[in-house]
């Protein structure tokens, strides 16, 4: 009966798993070898968590000399995006994550490797050959059953107080004779295919997760549909049957399959395959008042990677961060390795946290700050500029109007022990370093103009001096210098001194530079003055003290 069956329902199929077993042999790789895969469904934006696990999948397959590859799920073809295979390849791409095998490039795609078809749409008579020897070895059979005819089932059960699902004496066509099978297929049906799981079933289901240890199951009891009337399968059916054809090991992927692992070793089982190693990875969660949830697509905009993308954080900072909350020996790694690429991090799936890790944005914040500071300044150029040109064109063209000026402003107190650390990411540019470009300096003053409070005698004696500043001119003189003006005009030399007789002073020598820096920035905070003068130069710093003039002259 079962070999009738399956030439039934599967007459064009002459293949057998054997046949594909061939094709796709067991990979050549140095022993200990990983092989891990990326494979997401086609139905919508990028999740900052399937990020973490490209990641992590890339990083344990290429530490152990192994494979990393694409494979895409496209099965959901009512969910299915346009061009969403295209945005996943390219954020892979731009993450530095490009896959070893599947597709490498966009527009075109392009697909490269030994186990292809990457995409699960294309391989449906290899899903089908193993769904008919399942079918031929009584381990699985047709359903005809209907929508309508599921729910009612599922409110009988509901009614009777019963488990739900499709087992036992509510699979009606579990047991259903050949002649009925064949007269549904010759008026036109096409049936799902599922899994004859044994019922009642008390076993257990034991294996050993990498990531969240011994692990304790009731064994699977459900007769779940492993291929869909349309003859693609369900993730449960193309999980098994790509995983072992690929020869993915460790199969890396969210907790939210934990539940169905002993459906999938029951798969296994059935079709007398090797059982893999599972890493089941939690989600990215944060933090909504008191309560901890996961990182949601509909909720948090910084579950999209776009979300990354629009604020200019660069890839190695996301990178980094991300490796942080997957393993978080990283943090003491980049310490005691400061120069080494992110890359040549050793992560071990046995150090993942089994609870969800927090999304805190002001610990990525902080790493950015760090990726940054530890650029060349023509680094930070080339990359603050590539966002610009697509975020914020007005920067852009400020930007390349002169591109020695601007790394010269990026380059400021970037040499020595202690970088400054004030761009968080490449959206931060304008509020970090703005003032260095007249037409960002011009919106700053117009907006408000902190200038301190004194006679115009005062700023505009300040304002010549500023005038008259020398480069060749060494930073103790050029302030030696002006803490002499200071005196002359009735400031003290410093606040110690200011502070023992404040009704004889104007001021100190601090609120001298204070007309300096707004006058030269717009900025009542800045970085320092003497390397802000150097930068700028001479042109510059006359254009500017002459349009605080114009302003102090007609308030």
């Amino acid at each position: 009966m079962s070999k009738a069956l399956a030439d039934l329902l599967f007459p064009h199929i002459t293949k057998t798993p054997r046949d594909y077993f061939a094709q796709y042999p067991p990979r050549d790789l140095p022993v200990g070898a990983k092989v891990t895969r990326f494979a997401p469904s086609p139905t919508g934006f990028v999740h900052i968590g399937s990020l973490m696990t490209s990641l992590v999948c890339r990083r344990v397959a290429h530490q152990s000399g192994g494979v990393f590859f694409l494979r895409i799920e496209d099965t959901d073809k009512k969910r299915e995006q346009d061009r969403s295979v295209e945005e996943i390849v390219t954020n892979l791409i731009n993450f530095d994550l490009t896959p070893d095998e599947g597709y490498v490039s966009v527009d075109p795609l392009v697909e490269r490797g030994a186990y292809a078809p990457y995409v699960q749409s294309q391989r449906v008579e290899i899903y089908e050959t193993f769904a008919k020897y399942m079918v031929e070895q009584g381990h699985a059979y047709p359903c005809f059953c209907t929508e309508d005819e599921l729910d009612r089932l599922r409110k009988s059960q509901e009614a009777q107080n019963v488990k739900p699902g499709y087992y036992g004496s509510w699979a009606i066509w579990r047991n259903a004779p050949l002649e009925r099978v064949k007269e549904r297929l010759d008026a036109g049906e096409r049936p799902v295919i599922r899994i004859r799981a044994p019922y009642p079933n008390e076993g257990r289901v034991r294996f050993t997760d990498v990531i969240k240890g011994a692990i304790d199951m009731p064994a699977n009891d459900l007769d779940s549909v492993l291929l869909k009337s349309n003859s693609l399968p369900t993730y449960h059916f193309a999980h098994v049957v790509d995983d072992t054809l690929m020869h993915v090991n460790p199969v890396i992927r969210g907790d939210e399959w934990l539940a169905s692992a002993p459906l999938h070793i029951q798969t296994f089982e059935f079709l007398g395959l090797p059982i893999p190693a599972f890493a089941h990875v939690a989600p990215i969660a944060k933090l909504d008042g008191t309560s901890k949830r996961k990182l949601s697509k509909r909720k948090d905009p910084e579950a999209n990677v776009m979300y990354y993308y629009e604020a200019g954080y660069p890839v190695q900072a996301v990178s980094e961060y991300l490796l942080n909350l997957a393993n978080s020996s990283f943090y003491d790694w980049r310490k005691a390795n400061p120069d080494q690429p992110y890359q040549e991090f050793p992560l071990r799936l046995e150090d993942m946290g089994v609870a969800s890790p927090l999304f805190d944005l002001v610990k990525l914040n902080d790493i950015s700050k760090d990726v940054i500071a530890s650029y060349s300044a023509e680094q930070v150029y080339a990359y603050g500029l590539a966002w610009a040109r697509q975020y914020q064109p007005r920067l852009a063209a400020l930007l390349e109007a002169d591109p020695v000026y601007g790394v010269a402003v990026f380059n400021l107190e970037r040499i020595g022990q202690a970088p400054r650390k004030d761009i968080v990411n490449w959206s931060d540019i304008e509020r970090a370093v703005g003032f260095f470009f007249d037409a960002l300096y011009e919106d700053s003053i117009a907006a408000s103009f902190p200038m301190p409070a004194y006679t115009p005698d005062v700023v505009t004696a300040v304002l010549d001096r500023v005038r008259a500043f020398d480069p060749a001119q060494t930073k103790e003189t050029w302030l030696d210098e002006m803490r002499s003006l200071g005196e002359t005009l009735g400031f003290a030399r410093d606040a110690k001194t200011y502070k023992k007789a404040p009704d004889q002073y104007k001021g100190h020598f601090g609120d001298v530079m204070m007309i300096v820096r707004v006058a030269l920035t717009g900025r009542t905070n800045t970085p320092d003055l003497y390397e802000i003068l150097k930068i700028m130069g001479r042109e510059r710093i006359t254009r500017r003290m002459d349009r605080v003039a114009a302003l102090i002259s007609n308030p």
